[in-house]
C-alpha cells in the first residue's frame, strides 16, 4: 500500500532541515513518498529545498511559483502524488511528519482501506485553543449535519478512489472542511489516532496569532461552510 504525504512549505526557511531530516526518517519507514510543495515562498525555502533533498529520490519537490493558498499548495502536491493512499500534514512541525506511520497503520490493518477516512487528533494545546476548535465543531456539526471534530487537525489521509469523486475543493484553510464533512457526507469510516501538537519552533501562524487574525479565521470559514452546504444541497437533489 503505498502513500503519498504533501506538505506545503511557505516560507519555511528556517525549520526547513529540521523537517526534511524528519522527512528522511519517515520514507524509511514507509512504502511510497513525501511531496515538499514550495507554495509561492519569498524566501529561500525553493533553493533549501532542492539542496536538502537532492540525495533522497522519494522526498519530490513540486514548486508553486505565486502563493494562491495552503489548499492550491496541497493540491498541486495531490496531483503530482503516486500513492494510493493520499494527504496531507503541515511543514510546522506542531504536527510532527512522523505522526503518518501510525495513520498508515489503520490503513493496512483495515480490510476496506478504500472507505477510511483518517486524521490526526491533537492533545498539549492551549485551553484558549481548545475551547476556540469546539466552538466551530458545534457550528460545522448544526450546520452541515454531521459530527466533526478538530478539524484542521493533521495529518489527514484517505484513498485516492475517495478523493477522485469530489470536485472544486478550496484554496485556502478550508479544504480540511471540505475533505473530512465530504468524508461524512459518503459515509466513509472515520478514524482518528492522537498526536502531540508542538510549540512553534520557527515563523508564526498565518491566522493564529491574536483574536483579530482568529476573527478573519472564523469569517472565511464561516462564508465556505454556508458555501459548502449549499453545494452538499444541490448534489444530493441531483442524485
Amino acid at each position: 500500500m503505498q502513500l503519498s504525504l504533501v506538505i506545503p512549505c511557505y516560507n519555511e526557511g528556517e525549520g526547513l532541515p529540521k523537517l526534511v531530516s524528519r522527512c528522511q526518517e519517515v520514507i524509511e519507514k514507509i512504502d511510497g513518498e513525501i511531496i515538499l510543495v514550495n507554495n509561492g515562498s519569498t524566501d529561500n525555502t525553493s533553493e533549501l529545498l532542492q539542496t536538502l533533498t537532492s540525495e533522497t529520490p522519494r522526498i519530490r519537490i513540486v514548486d508553486v511559483e505565486v502563493n494562491q493558498g495552503y489548499g492550491f499548495g496541497i493540491l498541486s502536491g495531490l496531483q503530482a502524488a503516486k500513492g494510493d493512499i493520499i494527504g496531507w500534514t503541515h511543514a510546522d512541525m506542531q504536527t510532527d511528519p512522523m505522526d503518518v506511520i501510525e495513520g498508515l497503520k489503520l490503513f493496512e490493518k483495515d480490510d476496506h482501506p478504500e472507505q477510511l477516512f483518517v486524521k490526526g487528533r491533537r492533545y498539549g494545546r492551549p485551553l484558549s485553543d481548545r475551547v476556540f476548535t469546539m466552538g466551530m465543531s458545534v457550528f460545522e456539526i448544526l450546520l452541515l449535519g454531521h459530527f466533526l471534530s478538530d478539524v484542521n487537525a493533521q495529518p489527514t489521509l484517505f484513498s485516492r478512489k475517495f478523493w477522485d469523486t469530489l470536485s472544486n475543493p478550496p484554496h485556502d484553510f478550508s479544504i480540511d472542511l471540505f475533505a473530512y464533512a465530504s468524508a461524512k457526507k459518503q459515509k466513509l469510516r472515520v478514524r482518528k489516532f492522537p498526536v502531540n501538537f508542538a510549540v512553534r519552533e520557527h515563523g508564526e501562524s498565518s491566522w493564529n496569532i491574536n483574536w483579530a487574525g482568529k476573527y478573519k479565521f472564523i469569517k472565511r470559514t464561516l462564508d465556505y461552510s454556508f458555501r459548502l452546504r449549499q453545494s452538499f444541497s444541490n448534489n444530493s437533489s441531483k442524485s
